[in-house]
């Protein structure tokens, strides 16, 4: 793990070359939808396909990503923040090289973004968009001021629902809320825990029908993943399921998603390289 930190250190110092990776937020309008695990897996499975990648947890005090990953991170985001470490310090390296940080969890006291912690975490960021090629960002559920800001200047926004008529009014509501700050924001949809892929399919594409009529816009849909008892085995035991159980039902549909992702992802142009890191501060200082 010391090795690990040490390259990282030194390649997130080099500026040979200028490069954008392409972030994307993993949102829900609702919890218990399964995001946080989707969003893990698909950081696996995108890093076991050769890409750099970093899995940078939002959902600040109310993290799992670690939780789900069966490690224990040293430091959080917010350590990082109040105590000026830098990114590379707080790094920890899962399965298939993934790099993640650590949203923290059970945090006695309540966090909020101000301008001295934006200042500092703007200026490790860009160092990682010049170091990885992908930065995921798991979102905490629904919509909040300290997430906001993330998810409007994020590449694309994946949305996580389910067939439940809860979970689709939530979703449907949080794409609306997107929307109205950001109306050209990429967003593709998966249906999560389908009992069956003609009834996910169908579910998805009422969903689709429904933005477009009432939105006006064209979400993607990107993924069908199945109700799989696999999933509930891994979280109990913390094994992420396309490490332990890479020919289940779940890990397919992953790995489906994944490669219509990568097909579809635009890379994100050298002039653009400061788009996202400009982007987060604007609307950081739009919703002050």
């Amino acid at each position: 793990m010391n090795d690990q930190a040490e390259n990282l250190r030194k390649k997130m110092k080099q500026n040979a070359q200028i490069k954008q990776a392409k972030t994307v937020a993993f949102v829900s309008g609702k919890g218990g939808v399964g995001k946080s695990n989707i969003a893990i897996n698909f950081s696996l499975e995108l890093a076991a396909k050769g890409n750099k990648v970093l899995l940078l947890d939002l959902d600040i005090g109310m993290g799992n990503v670690e939780i789900l990953l069966g490690q224990q991170a040293k430091k959080t985001v917010v350590d990082m923040l109040e105590d000026k470490l830098e990114l590379h310090d707080i790094v920890e390296h899962g399965p298939n090289g993934l790099a993640f940080i650590a949203g923290g969890s059970a945090l006695s006291d309540f966090f909020r973004m101000d301008q001295r912690y934006m200042d500092h975490f703007s200026s490790q960021l860009q160092q990682a968009i010049q170091c990885f090629d992908h930065i995921v960002l798991d979102m905490g559920a629904g919509a909040t001021a300290d997430s906001m800001y993330f998810i409007l200047a994020a590449d694309a926004c994946i949305v996580i629902t389910t067939p439940e008529p809860t979970a689709i009014t939530d979703a449907y509501g949080m794409i609306k809320h997107i929307i109205h700050h950001n109306g050209s924001m990429p967003i593709q949809v998966v249906m999560n825990r389908s009992t069956s892929p003609k009834g996910g399919h169908a579910a998805l594409e009422r969903f689709r029908l429904v933005v477009q009529q009432f939105l006006n816009i064209d979400v993607k849909p990107l993924g069908i993943i199945p109700n799989d008892e696999a999933v509930t085995q891994a979280v109990i035991r913390q094994q992420p399921v396309v490490c332990s159980k890479r020919k289940s039902p779940f890990s397919k549909a992953i790995k489906q998603t994944v490669e219509k992702y990568g097909f579809e992802s635009q890379p994100v142009a050298e002039k653009d390289a400061d788009s996202f890191i400009q982007k987060m501060k604007y609307f950081f200082l739009k919703e002050r």
